[in-house]
């Protein structure tokens, strides 16, 4: 009864939405895998575990923190910023008093923050003592300007300039995988863009999103005979953002990723 179609950043979606339900309600429904048919293994986990709250991740990361004997880190995104303020339910006093309870607004803790949006992380460096993470994309641009009918593209704020200006908000950038090695119009791999350099340059570290192991996702020339859910040659996709000069990367597989990185 409670489907129904919004507006989101600009884009109709038709659907149920969190904040028509109570935690209660939400907390009925199990997790799922996102897309089953590439990754038919991660189903095995269908419906074990609640959807958690973010207290209830910090608590997690302090638990295994102590149980490793060392510190985890966490990189939070927060999502949907302007979308969330403009129903009354602005998400960064609750994000920064989250991490005031847990002792992780401090300086050296294990947190970077990253958003798609640019007025929340502006607003988020005068109260929070972490890294912050300028999200980008191959195209578009922040929902926020454009929301304040001030749009500017990913293409625009990841030149020399546009990284410049976000160094004085952020301290890093997570482009898609895509702006540093584009693809060719076959989905090879294309010229590595000088985008690394460049961010390095203006004083911000790189951290590229989001690689995975299956076919699906990899350069074409990398594919491995099969479907789209057997694994290509992800080592070698690795490889090359390595050698592009990135300082981390976001990964759905993270034992291939820190298996990669130490080869590199």
């Amino acid at each position: 009864s409670r489907r129904t179609t919004k507006s989101i950043d600009g884009t109709s979606y038709t659907g149920w939405f969190t904040e028509d339900f109570t935690l209660a309600e939400l907390r009925t429904l199990r997790a799922v895998e996102r897309i089953p048919d590439i990754r038919p293994h991660n189903a095995l986990y269908n419906g074990r575990y609640p959807v958690p709250t973010f207290d209830e991740y910090l608590a997690l990361r302090a638990r295994m923190s102590r149980e490793l004997g060392r510190e985890i880190g966490i990189y939070p995104e927060i999502k949907h910023s302007t979308y969330f303020a403009g129903i009354g339910l602005r998400v960064e006093p609750a994000f920064v008093a989250a991490l005031d309870r847990h002792g992780l607004n401090r300086r050296g803790a294990p947190v970077f923050v990253q958003s798609f949006e640019v007025g929340n992380l502006k607003w988020l460096r005068e109260r929070l003592q972490v890294p912050l993470v300028q999200l980008t994309d191959a195209t578009g641009g922040p929902a926020d300007l454009a929301a304040r009918q001030v749009p500017r593209m990913w293409k625009e704020l990841t030149t020399p300039a546009g990284l410049t200006e976000i160094a004085r908000y952020a301290d890093a950038i997570g482009p898609s995988k895509e702006q540093i090695v584009p693809l060719s119009q076959d989905g090879t791999s294309g010229p590595t863009t000088s985008l690394v350099g460049d961010a390095h340059t203006a004083g911000l570290l790189v951290h590229p999103y989001t690689f995975r192991n299956e076919n699906a996702f990899v350069p074409a020339q990398l594919r491995r005979p099969g479907s789209a859910s057997d694994f290509g040659d992800a080592f070698a996709e690795y490889s090359a953002i390595v050698d592009a000069g990135v300082d981390g990367v976001f990964s759905d597989n993270t034992d291939t990723a820190v298996a990669a990185l130490r080869a590199n």
